[in-house]
């Protein structure tokens, strides 16, 4: 009886030891696994971070490239044919939004990257954006079809740092200031809520670039020259506007900054005496 006993422990300690190196190879088997499917993992990653390098290098190159093109009048005038404006805009705008708002909120200009893929190719689109506002038939578009665009450019604006990608800030000032010369367009700009404010920091900094000074003066400027819309804006303004930063800029060694500023103060004291008058 104890004989049998002892087998039948031997018969199942044979059948655990059978099952521990079954768990055991198997287990040794995963492992193997893991670590292919790790390597094909960063292997993969390695070819999307490839990939996209191209992806973005390529689209850099393309916009550069319409950029140029864009500004021929017979080159807006074959995308508004075409019916590709207002699909490109969208994705220009998109594009644009998703880069700025991926911007790190510690990022100094010291840490600006000015010739990576990213930063030329939303340059291009905001290039091709301004072209565009450029010319008649373009500024009437995007003022009729493409108000949500003038929405997400003058909220980018506000939320780029002082100093940070200022030749960015530039182009998208500048294709307000095109969308502007439309009466359509200047309408729905100065009756953004954001836009006062956005004037108003633009201006102040002692970090600000002077382009971006210079651009946002003759985009102020583009609101005074209509009477109805400055005398709307003037009660925000006479309480928001850095005026002493204004007669700072004029005293620039800048001229064309200077000489706008001077302008800009010129047209202001003009409302101020036209508002007296009534």
């Amino acid at each position: 009886r104890e004989e049998r006993q002892r087998e039948q422990l031997r018969q199942e300690c044979l059948h655990f030891r059978s099952r521990l190196e079954a768990v055991l190879t198997k287990l040794q088997r995963e492992r193997e696994e893991k670590l292919v499917l790790r390597e094909q993992l960063w292997e993969c990653r390695e070819q999307l971070q490839q990939q996209a390098q191209f992806c973005t290098g390529l689209g850099a190159a393309s916009c550069t490239v319409l950029w140029s093109a864009s500004c021929r009048e017979e080159a807006i005038r074959d995308m508004l044919a075409d019916g590709k404006l207002e699909p490109f805009l969208t994705v220009a705008g998109q594009t644009l939004e998703s880069f700025i708002k991926s911007l790190d909120e510690e990022e100094t200009p010291q840490q600006q990257n000015y010739n990576s893929h990213e930063h030329q190719f939303v340059l291009a689109l905001a290039g091709i954006i301004t072209n565009v506002a450029a010319v008649t038939c373009g500024r009437d578009f995007i003022s009729s079809s493409a108000l949500i665009l003038l929405d997400t450019l003058m909220q980018l604006l506000g939320l780029m740092k002082q100093g940070v990608f200022p030749k960015l800030k530039v182009l998208m000032l500048m294709a307000l200031y095109n969308v502007s010369i439309s009466v359509k367009g200047l309408t729905y700009i100065s009756e953004s809520p954001t836009l006062s404010p956005l004037i108003c920091t633009l201006l102040e900094g002692i970090y600000q670039d002077s382009e971006v000074c210079l651009q946002t003066l003759r985009l102020l400027q583009s609101l005074l020259v209509e009477g109805d819309v400055a005398m709307r804006l003037r009660p925000l303004l006479q309480h928001s506007l850095p005026l002493g930063r204004v007669r700072q800029l004029a005293s620039s060694r800048h001229p064309t900054l200077s000489r706008t500023a001077q302008e800009t103060l010129e047209d202001l004291g003009c409302l101020a005496s036209a508002e007296k008058d009534q």
